[in-house]
């Protein structure tokens, strides 16, 4: 049973377990026929012979009220391509397939890195800027819901519950983010969010005091939570990170553009589990090393926009400062599990909160030595000013792609 906490400046979307999901999907199929919904897929190829996106194909093919289906495939040759459409074809929803290692879009990516709008790198939200664009472009769809292929415990009522604050039309809200515990295999997961992100905003609003923006993303339950749904009208001004801090930086826009009032979370299940990241403590470019430095400067790059700045002296504070507040927030996890029986290793805990301490240097430096970097892939408005009929385009490339496959 959920809880009834409001206690941020967001509105809490609760689940008490008193709608059925077949009620929600009854109402989601009258909204649709007013209200058209898209679902974007960025996955991997490899993710196609793993545990988890077989089970979320099946659950998603269970349901009615979707119009259609984008899915952004990464790292997938022609023959891989193929198999992708054979393997999607289980989906009941029409759906389109954005083969990102494709001949067409890759050469539309070149035409983008010469007018230097193109993502600077690959990943998670170059795919999911190029699935955007095509919703933008197929301009069909009132509201857009994105979520991540690797979640294990998917079940199609975390869909309906993502879709529904947006859909519904007694309801203000342009976006709205998921949440959940992450508890699976008997111990506490969200390293990240855990043991970086709560404890580093305390120390960001101890060393450079009270904001709006602290505030506004202090108040999400699980900030780096990758299911969002959106009104279309957010799409061409979105701005998107091309690294691993998309989620904070999609919320910093959120927090940017609207008002409070318009922005809800919503509790999306039970119990959540997805592929687990490495520590990576000997390689700061691979794993929760990578993530959280990327994490750490989409922060520090967000409050210098709002006039905020980082001495050295400063990030030392900061370090020192957020060190304190992790540890304490151990002491308060060691207790929540010890009260669910839970499984709690204070030495990995403690390991972890040195490597992100580390990594608040690290990513400041980053951000001394690249001040000119863009933190942002340009927004899709713009790149329909520089280029007019580039969306045009893509639709067409992409289509041609999945003719191929038919």
């Amino acid at each position: 049973m959920s809880e009834f906490s409001q206690n941020g400046i967001i509105s809490t979307l609760h689940d008490f377990g008193t709608k059925s999901t077949k009620q929600i999907e009854k109402e989601l199929l009258s909204f649709s026929k007013e209200r058209k919904m898209e679902l974007i897929l960025p996955c991997l190829y490899s993710e196609l012979n793993g545990d988890a996106l077989p089970k979320i194909v099946s659950e998603i093919a269970q349901t009615n009220y979707l119009h259609h289906i984008i899915i952004g495939l990464d790292q997938a040759n022609e023959k891989q391509a193929r198999k992708a459409w054979t393997f999607f074809e289980k989906l009941e929803t029409p759906f389109t397939i954005l083969w990102n290692d494709g001949p067409n879009l890759k050469k539309l990516d070149k035409e983008l890195q010469k007018k230097a709008l193109a993502p600077n790198e690959k990943g998670k939200g170059r795919n999911v800027w190029y699935c955007i664009g095509m919703s933008i472009a197929r301009n069909s769809a009132r509201s857009v819901a994105l979520h991540d292929c690797d979640i294990k415990t998917y079940d199609r009522r975390m869909l309906a519950k993502l879709f529904y604050p947006v859909v519904n039309p007694l309801f203000n809200f342009e976006f709205c983010k998921g949440f959940y515990p992450r508890v699976a295999d008997n111990k506490m997961n969200g390293r990240v969010a855990r043991l970086l992100v709560f404890p580093l905003l305390n120390a960001l609003e101890k060393t450079i005091g009270k904001s709006e923006y602290l505030d506004f993303m202090k108040s999400f339950k699980y900030p780096l939570a990758g299911e969002f749904s959106f009104r279309r009208n957010i799409l061409p001004e979105l701005r998107i990170s091309s690294d691993w801090g998309i989620e904070i930086g999609i919320l910093s826009e959120m927090q940017r553009n609207f008002s409070p009032q318009n922005i809800c979370q919503v509790d999306l299940a039970d119990t959540y589990d997805h592929k687990h990241q490495d520590l990576s403590t000997d390689d700061e470019n691979k794993g929760l090393s990578r993530m959280s430095i990327d994490i750490i400067k989409t922060f520090i790059k967000k409050l210098a926009t709002q006039g905020h700045s980082f001495s050295r002296e400063q990030l030392r504070s900061l370090k020192a400062t957020y060190y304190r507040s992790a540890l304490d927030l151990i002491d308060a996890y060691r207790g929540d599990a010890e009260m669910n029986g839970l499984k709690f290793d204070s030495h990995s805990e403690e390991k972890a909160v040195e490597l992100f301490s580390r990594n608040i240097i690290k990513a400041g430096e980053d951000f001394y030595l690249n001040p000119m970097d863009a933190p942002f892939i340009p927004t899709w408005s713009r790149v329909k000013s520089a280029i007019p009929d580039f969306l045009i385009r893509l639709e067409k490339a992409v289509n041609e792609d999945n003719k191929f496959y038919l």
